[in-house]
């Protein structure tokens, strides 16, 4: 790829002008390739969606427990549905601007090349890097935005201004530091080298007016890109994981007392049934007061006692998998959350009942492990022991 040949074209996702302005230069400017910011994944979703090809859109619940993507899931159910409201309230489907480059590309007969990161990667790495309190300030924005109906006229072509995209990367770097390097940083970078390995010369490449900027700066700069293997790397590193060993210590602080207790000869039959009579009701009542079917709610109680235990497991997970059994998850849920307006249509979206049927019933048999079990069960065993 020769520099001076390369044109970066600054769209916004949701533009009816960003549309016509890509599909004006590329039949201008007859590029040998035309480069765009999708994965793999997406381009197929998009393809399969010009084509009218109706796939199943199942989604399959015990497949994201079991891959440990639960994190990814919602953070991709968010991103979902606020790009969909803002393209529902403008008429502009999302990634029309993309589409609008695949066929003028098809049009003059010129080479299609991929060049975003894995949507999964990136999400995994977006939250790897987001501190707890991140963490919570974005999930309370998403509910505020939820509850918050008001609307306000959107000028989208404004967002594509330098100096507004530069305020609002910065805001948004100020409010979430991690979840702006690998959502913006890594990718101006994983996009940059994307293009300099095009082989071609002259090159057209649509991408967000966000990554412009940063684009260039490492096409100017080219050492300064991570190694391709550090941006794609999605194992978590950095501090102690303290919450986690907080967690894992509860458990293991509940068998020590139990069998402490057994040793000096303390009577432990009637701790254990308080223990898991409480666990089930809670895990029960939890999952049953959260709208789940009675099945789930048994599902939950009994997984209580044994992931209150294991500190990897969570009774919420079960519960959740039998309502998911019962109310089947498909993408057009996640995109019917465009038309909640009440109360009453949150609580006919599937994906909307089984999260608040795993948060309920995880809630509930924490007040379990942390209130009830030390008061009822393990405080009076523990001064059993000690001559308390």
């Amino acid at each position: 790829m020769k520099k001076e040949c390369l044109k970066i074209i600054g769209t916004a996702h949701v533009s009816q002008d960003s549309v016509d302005e890509v599909k004006k230069a590329i039949l201008e400017d007859l590029p040998e390739v035309v480069a765009i910011e999708l994965d793999r994944g997406r381009y197929n979703r998009l393809m399969q969606e010009r084509a009218g090809i109706e796939v199943d859109d199942t989604i399959s619940i015990s497949n994201i427990i079991k891959e440990n993507k639960v994190g990814v899931f919602l953070a991709t159910t968010i991103l979902s549905y606020f790009q969909n409201k803002i393209g529902s309230d403008l008429d502009v489907a999302p990634g029309s601007e993309m589409l609008g480059a695949i066929e003028s590309a098809e049009e003059i007969g010129c080479k299609i090349v991929l060049i975003d990161r894995d949507i999964n990667v990136t999400l995994q790495r977006v939250l790897n890097k987001m501190t707890l309190k991140e963490k919570l300030s974005f999930l309370w924005g998403c509910i505020s935005g939820l509850i918050n109906k008001e609307d306000e006229e959107i000028d989208i072509e404004t967002l594509k201004q330098e100096d507004t995209i530069e305020e609002l990367m910065k805001e948004f770097k100020e409010i979430s530091p991690g979840s702006y390097d690998a959502l913006v940083n890594e990718r101006d970078a994983y996009l940059a080298k994307s293009i300099m390995n095009i082989p071609e010369d002259h090159v057209i490449a649509v991408v967000g007016a966000g990554h412009k900027k940063g684009i260039c700066k490492y096409l100017d700069n080219p050492e300064t890109i991570p190694p391709m293997s550090e941006l794609l790397d999605t194992k978590k590193k950095g501090n102690i994981p303290w919450l986690k060993i907080i967690l894992a210590l509860i458990p293991i602080t509940f068998i020590a007392i139990f069998f402490l207790a057994y040793m000096k000869g303390i009577q432990i039959t009637n701790g254990i049934g308080e223990f898991i009579l409480i666990s089930v009701a809670m895990g029960f009542l939890g999952s049953l007061c959260s709208g789940s079917k009675v099945k789930s709610a048994i599902i939950g109680g009994l997984s209580a006692p044994f992931t209150i235990i294991h500190p990897l497991l969570a009774a919420g997970w079960f519960s959740g998998l039998a309502e998911a059994k019962f109310r089947k998850i498909r993408k057009r849920d996640i995109n019917n959350l465009n038309n909640i307006h009440s109360l009453k249509d949150l609580w006919q979206n599937n994906l909307f009942r089984i999260l608040l049927v795993v948060i309920g019933t995880n809630i509930a048999v924490s007040i379990a492990t942390l209130v009830i079990l030390p008061s009822r069960v393990f405080i009076p065993l523990f001064f059993k022991i000690f001559g308390g």
